[in-house]
């Protein structure tokens, strides 16, 4: 008979946050031995995690956490909106974040055979996974270095940083600059930063599409192409307005766009303020969604 103790039950509960019994038994199987127990708790979890591998994990939470000059944002699914509010799983992601910043892994396969703590994430994650009962997965990260104004919207339903190349850092009108900057990219989604950064690809491609519209048109459909390609070079400004962060007419004040926005600030400072990029997070974002049929749920219960 394994020799262990009420409070050894207890201190390995503790320790793994799994259930008294999981903790009871995995004593009794490791003989009494501590370190046994929790490796066979730890095997336990990549089981689990095995198990609920086909299982859809579109919930969960967007995070952020800056250290000094490096900020990181993650995506980290769940199966249900509750787990998601749960303390130790927002723990968990924070505690991601702090590997990610400390080891700044390629992808997130370099980030699972990252260390956390004293141990690897990619086994923290099959522990939590045991613990929680739901599949979890870490979707994406991103790590930004330099100088970023940051926002976290719905409790992690979407999450934002923004990219500043600046000599007005430490100015307070920069840093409220910078958040309404933050707001604005995390309320009006778009898909490129500047008109720049359009790919020549798209911009054919919509071009294209003005130029059929006006064909259609009876008064336009006579124009010769030459001069149709011009009129469609001045309407591509609403795609840019529609597309690009820069070019969005600014929320707090829709007379200028986000660019001058932000060009009225640097002026008014007195010193230069230049945004360089953006990342968004939507939580979910593509992934398929579980589908509840509460009705089959019940007769499956009423059934056994």
């Amino acid at each position: 008979m394994a020799e262990f103790s009420a409070k050894d039950v207890a201190e390995l509960r503790k320790q793994t946050g799994c259930g008294m019994m999981d903790c009871k038994n995995a004593l009794k199987d490791a003989n009494g031995d501590f370190e046994g127990a929790m490796k066979i708790l730890r095997e336990k979890g990549m089981a689990a995690t095995a198990k609920k591998a086909s299982r859809i994990a579109a919930e969960g939470i967007v995070d952020i956490m800056t250290e000094g000059n490096v900020t990181a944002i993650v995506e980290v699914n769940s199966e249900t909106d509750f787990v998601a509010k749960n303390a130790v799983f927002q723990e968990f992601v924070k505690d991601i974040l702090k590997a990610i910043i400390a080891n700044k892994p390629a992808d997130v396969d370099a980030l699972l055979e990252s260390k956390m703590g004293d141990t690897l994430v990619k086994d923290v994650l099959a522990e939590m996974t045991y613990k929680i009962g739901e599949k979890l997965s870490i979707r994406r990260f991103e790590i930004v270095e330099g100088t970023v104004s940051t926002y976290i919207h719905g409790m992690g339903a979407t999450g934002v940083i923004v990219s500043f190349n600046t000599d007005l850092a430490d100015k307070a009108e920069f840093a409220e600059c910078a958040k309404n900057v933050a707001l604005q990219t995390a309320a009006m989604p778009v898909q490129y930063l500047n008109r720049e950064a359009v790919p020549a690809s798209v911009l054919a491609e919509e071009k294209e599409i003005l130029i059929k519209q006006m064909e259609q048109d009876p008064k336009m459909a006579n124009k010769p192409r030459q001069v149709l390609e011009k009129i469609v070079e001045g309407r591509l400004g609403k795609f840019f307005e529609n597309n690009c962060l820069l070019d969005q007419l600014y929320v707090k004040d829709d007379s200028m766009t986000v660019a001058k926005y932000v060009a009225s600030v640097a002026k008014a400072l007195g010193g230069n303020i230049t945004v360089t990029g953006y990342i968004r997070f939507d939580k979910g974002e593509g992934l398929q969604k579980r589908e509840e049929d509460f009705a089959a749920e019940i007769e499956k219960m009423v059934k056994g």
